[in-house]
């Protein structure tokens, strides 16, 4: 079983199944998967929606490793030595811009794309640390202004072979850290002396309507008193 995986696995298994007869086993061993997620992944099951990617173009594969391979199948497929050194994880340091080779560039946007949706804590120089691109490209795709917007869609960068799994939780967890903690909004209790300030004025003009309430109900019952009591008397005298 060779040492690493091809760029971007999935896309490579289906360009290899759909454009050789290698056997299930033969592709996962050479991209780094599962046969049954490849054996999916023929079914329709997985992947759907990736566009195959030539390993014979990158420079992966050569015909004659597949013809061969293709004829006996239990040869394994080999990845083949890069005609260019890349710099490792090692070697790259905080200077100068992340390298991304040709093959990946045009997947860029795509990347950019999903972490500004999926990851929107992320600052731009994270994400310039991560899929190796522009500040003006990144606020392009934000502002939704890309030459390319209408046909960008999100792509997972390390699906897509641009970052590694580690170095995306990393810058993740850097900014959540970065982040500052937003305070309790909830409900709180107002001051004595607010809440009293208040209520004073509307209790002193609720008692002095209740009072004039009362002494118009007072007045008025004993007026009603009095002509009742009157024309009481005015009745006994005509008898």
């Amino acid at each position: 079983m060779s040492s690493a995986a091809p760029l971007m696995p999935k896309a490579t298994a289906v360009w290899l199944l759909d454009n050789t007869a290698l056997s299930f086993d033969q592709v996962a061993d050479f991209c780094k998967l599962h046969p049954l997620e490849v054996k999916a992944i023929a079914d329709g099951d997985a992947a759907q929606g990736i566009k195959g990617l030539d390993p014979i173009q990158t420079g992966q594969l050569t015909r004659e490793q597949i013809a061969a391979a293709e004829a006996d199948p239990n040869k394994k497929l080999e990845l083949s030595a890069p005609k260019v050194a890349l710099p490792g994880a090692d070697q790259r340091g905080k200077k100068g811009p992340r390298y991304t080779p040709v093959s990946r560039r045009q997947d860029r946007p795509n990347a950019i794309l999903w972490l500004v949706r999926n990851h929107p804590e992320l600052k731009d120089a994270a994400i310039m640390r991560l899929v190796g691109t522009t500040k003006s490209t990144i606020a392009a795709i934000r502002e939704r202004t890309h030459w390319n917007a209408a046909s960008l869609t999100p792509m997972d960068p390390v699906t897509l072979g641009l970052c590694s799994q580690l170095e995306l939780d990393f810058e993740v967890n850097r900014a959540n850290k970065e982040k500052p903690v937003q305070a309790e909004t909830g409900a709180t209790l107002l001051p004595a002396a607010e809440t009293t300030a208040k209520k004073e004025p509307e209790t002193a003009a609720a008692e002095t309507e209740k009072k004039q309430g009362e002494d118009l109900d007072v007045s008025a019952v004993f007026a009603k008193l009095k002509q009742l009591g009157g024309k009481g008397d005015g009745d006994m005298q005509d008898e």
